[in-house]
């Protein structure tokens, strides 16, 4: 198998992830999504692995693809702010994981997609009058999403440094 196709199969197979691993997830009764995030993790693994444009591909379908299949997240305002937030996460990782190590990359992607993600809630929040409350807003990004946030922290450099020693990713 060509790199191309390689790289265009598993950045499906990732995006395959981000939709099934949140329904396991809710079917298993673990708990809210907004709180644990499980459809993070495969676009996170993804852009450190396959790189930028994947992991922005990955992070901008899987939301997306996930509304249109299952109803979660709904398409607006949540799934339209979650793909460019999933797509900024994948693509910083992706990027930076070539200049410096998976912990940086990962930092900087988690704060990135969290501002971009704000960002466009404020503007759909003032294109469709509603309010936009940036106190509120972040309790949600980095209070209530604090396990999530954890889990991010040891999941993601664990994939990665784990699928990094199988060399399928070469």
């Amino acid at each position: 198998m060509n790199s191309k196709t390689k790289r265009l199969v598993m950045t499906a197979l990732f995006i395959a992830l981000g939709t099934i691993v949140p329904q396991a997830f809710h079917m298993l009764g673990l708990g809210p999504s907004q709180v644990f995030l499980p459809m993070h993790l495969p676009v996170m693994i993804c852009g450190s692995l396959l790189g930028p444009i994947a992991g922005l591909i990955c992070g901008l379908i899987t939301p997306l693809l996930s509304s249109v299949l299952t109803g979660m997240p709904p398409l607006m305002p949540v799934g339209l702010a979650m793909a460019v937030e999933l797509g900024t996460y994948g693509l910083v990782i992706g990027y930076l994981i070539k200049k410096s190590n998976i912990w940086i990359a990962l930092i900087v992607s988690m704060l990135a997609g969290r501002l971009v993600n704000g960002i466009v809630n404020a503007l759909i929040a003032g294109f469709s009058a509603s309010a936009f409350g940036i106190t509120a807003y972040l309790t949600t990004v980095f209070v209530t999403a604090l396990p999530g946030l954890v889990i991010q922290l040891i999941l993601v450099p664990l994939c990665y440094k784990l699928l990094v020693k199988t060399r399928l990713f070469e």
